[in-house]
């Protein structure tokens, strides 16, 4: 197995590094071939996969690493001591901060009690709040009067206004606004106190500085002026009106006169609850207490870090002394299990399952993770479902594979090791030839198939000699259901009309090659559709009773080793012949580093003996022309529909362009452009949207079901009472391409 080794801040397919190892390769080996693969040391190695931190006690299979998977390097530096140094000082001058006292002090212009606004640094607006204190440091001269910038003013919210108390600077405070203007009295260029939502125009929000932009009888529009940097937002619509006030400006506290005060009348706020919208004595689950609804005892009432709903300490179960100290507390619904949580640098928490295997059992000391048997799929087949009969869309007959795990990856044989794929009540999907038994017999067009069973594959064997009779029960009893005859588990059966039985996919591997001229010389081919004509219990070589199956070829593209076929290029995974090179050449440094200097010393050539040379066969003599993919031409059926879809034009113009690649490539094009994106398989009942986007229906729907009414590709807003009418040349065009994918949805 092959895995990728990619370091931080490197781009993908850049700089990464292909490692070969095994499965059951500790963590500990991963380091050493990084070590000698990139010069990283293991302690300055941190790895990480899928969020997960990589241990040295456990092994590669532990976290399911797959074939051609990237593991993240992350080089550790180490600290330096200049950096700790900083971080001392650093330290020591907050702790200085933090020790600095305040004494009670006065102002000029305020005084304890007043009335004022005051910014919040949090949204950068104006609320009504009163001074409770003034302050100054305890360092500054006792004689000396301080200046204003130096004070400290901590003021309270007015009862009306959300809870706050804060220590606020003299440019963060004014005397409180009580005059409202008329709408007649704003001119442009004016500074007044406005109320705006700025996230939902259309309600009431906080107040905030307003620059008078233009006025007109009934509306009022300019700049929203946002915290202490007074950061400008245009083109700002007031909705209320009626409401904007005078800003006003401090006084000294000796000009003022006395008795001059004025009438407040308190400015009204979005509502912190909707539900109940503010009122004290009404019982509410969402600003009280989620468990009794009350809003007393404000004092024992804890907030979830997470919902930010409300507790009362008394409510909980069970219930709480006093408030947790912590900084962090999460309610009983939110509250994560920490027993079930990987956290960096920990081990993982082995299941059951795995603990019962016997690589953690320590029976087995093969170590069987290295080759490709072994190796998980990556993807799965979604075009048919798993029970299709017949040719999977966009597999040519010919194509070739280097291992049956990519065969089980394009959907044409499912099974890893079986020869079989089927159900036992249903019938057989696929098999494959690959000479595992001794009474086979392949003739090409028609091959004698020995069921499976009768041999004991205890010890974790993969194959082993017949050592007692076969029964027609399971995968045996599948494949003779596709026999177009009674079936009989007896004698057999022969049908009579072969051609109406159920198609079986078929693949030969190259194993086969021992007793079949037909079969491939590397990897495993797909060579068409069969039917099972007849079958039969006979005594075969071992002695045993086995059951045997005739299968005739019935298909339209001609076999590869027949006049018109084709043997395509052989597919291997990705990144499997990067691999292989870099082992290559892993062997020839090693090889040169032990083989002596023969620099020195000359040789003779040797004289190529061509007296036996045989010219190229052709495919009559078993070796087939390895070809590539013809250029496909798309039946008359499709290319009207493509031609009646007007709204794609765009789209099929880009598969069109990869038609000269051959058929395969072409439908993995359409298969990649026409998926949707909700589900992401190939689109079924198309809809195509104004915006000339393609949704499913049955995606579409389930979208506007949710009162979600926009498109899923870019959000244009489709409206609740949109039509949903399919697109049928798309849809016709798709399961002409794709026939049977309509069945695994």
């Amino acid at each position: 197995m092959y895995i990728k080794i990619r370091k931080l801040g490197v781009l993908q397919n850049e700089g990464e590094k292909i490692v070969n190892i095994s499965k059951m390769a500790l963590i500990q080996e991963l380091r050493s071939l990084i070590q000698k693969e990139l010069g990283v040391k293991p302690e300055e190695q941190m790895l990480l996969y899928k969020g997960k931190q990589l241990i040295d006690d456990h092994k590669v299979m532990d976290y399911d690493i797959q074939l051609n998977d990237v593991v993240q390097l992350i080089t550790k530096v180490a600290k330096s001591g200049t950096d700790s140094c900083e971080k001392d000082n650093t330290s020591v001058q907050n702790k200085a901060d933090k020790n600095v006292t305040f004494v009670n002090a006065e102002s000029k212009f305020y005084k304890v009690g007043d009335l004022i606004d005051v910014l919040l640094v949090d949204n950068g607006a104006w609320y009504e709040a009163f001074v409770y204190k003034i302050l100054k440091k305890d360092s500054c001269q006792h004689n000396e009067e301080p200046n204003e910038e130096d004070l400290v003013f901590r003021v309270r919210n007015s009862v009306h206004v959300i809870s706050f108390e804060i220590d606020a600077k003299f440019d963060d405070i004014r005397p409180r606004s009580y005059y409202t203007y008329k709408l007649s009295e704003l001119k442009t260029g004016m500074i007044v106190l406005a109320n705006y939502n700025i996230e939902e125009k259309k309600n009431r929000g906080p107040w905030f500085e307003f620059k008078v932009g233009e006025v007109t009888k009934t509306s009022l529009t300019g700049t929203i002026l946002v915290g202490r940097d007074r950061t400008p937002l245009e083109n700002c619509s007031i909705k209320f009106t009626d409401e904007v006030m005078r800003i006003e400006k401090p006084e000294l506290l000796a000009d003022k006169a006395d008795g001059n005060v004025h009438d407040e009348c308190p400015r009204k706020y979005p509502y912190n609850c909707l539900k109940c919208k503010d009122v004290p004595d009404k019982k509410c689950r969402e600003c009280g207490c989620r468990v009794c609804f009350g809003k007393d005892s404000c004092d024992t009432m804890i907030l979830c870090d997470e919902c930010d709903y409300g507790y009362h300490t008394s409510c909980l179960t069970p219930p709480l002394v006093s408030v947790p100290e912590d900084d962090e507390w999460y309610c009983p619904e939110c509250k994560t299990d920490d027993s079930e949580i990987v956290k960096a640098g920990e081990k993982l928490k082995k299941s059951t399952k795995k603990a019962k295997m016997a690589s953690n059992k320590g029976e087995s000391s093969r170590d069987w993770g290295k080759g490709m048997a072994c190796v998980g799929r990556t993807k799965e087949c979604t075009l048919v479902s798993k029970d299709h009969y017949g040719p999977v869309p966009g597999v040519e007959v010919g194509t070739c594979w280097k291992f049956r795990l990519q065969v089980s990856e394009a959907g044409v044989h499912r099974p890893h090791v079986a020869g079989i794929h089927g159900r036992e009540n249903d019938g057989a999907y696929s098999l494959v030839l690959s000479g595992g038994y001794e009474d086979d017999r392949d003739e090409g067009v028609e091959f004698f198939y020995t069921g499976s069973g009768g041999r004991d594959l205890s010890g974790n064997k993969r194959c082993g000699e017949q050592s007692c009779d076969q029964k027609l029960t399971r995968m045996n009893k599948a494949l003779a259901l596709n026999c177009y005859a009674p079936f009989n588990d007896k004698d057999g059966a022969e049908s009579d009309h072969w051609q109406k039985g159920k198609p079986v996919r078929v693949v030969r591997n190259y194993k086969g090659a021992k007793h079949s001229k037909y079969a491939p010389k590397d990897g495993n081919r797909y060579d068409g559709l069969y039917k099972v004509v007849q079958y039969f219990p006979e005594r075969g070589k071992s002695g045993f009773i086995v059951w045997k199956y005739l299968l005739r070829r019935d298909d339209p593209v001609p076999a590869p080793w027949e006049k018109g076929g084709q043997e395509l290029e052989m597919l291997y995974p990705p990144g499997y012949l990067e691999a292989q090179e870099a082992q290559e050449q892993k062997k020839d440094k090693e090889n040169k580093s032990k083989s002596p200097d023969k620099s020195k010393r000359g040789s003779k050539r040797k004289i190529q003996d061509t007296s036996n040379t045989k010219p190229l066969t052709d495919f009559f003599n078993r070796t087939p022309k390895k070809s590539k993919s013809q250029e496909y031409h798309l039946p008359k059926e499709v290319t009207d529909f493509i031609q009646n879809d007007v709204e794609n034009e765009k789209s099929w113009t880009e598969c069109e362009a990869v038609l000269k690649e051959g058929k395969q490539k072409f439908l993995a094009k359409v298969e990649d452009v026409f998926m949707c994106i909700c589900c992401q398989e190939v689109l079924l009942n198309p809809i195509t949207t104004e915006c000339k986007h393609n949704i499913c229906k049955a995606c579409l729907r389930r979208s506007f079901s949710s009162e979600i009414y926009t498109c899923p590709h870019c959000r244009h807003d489709l409206g609740k009472n949109y039509s949903m009418e399919v697109n049928n040349n798309l849809s016709g065009a798709l399961k002409l391409l794709f026939p049977g994918y309509e069945s695994a949805r």
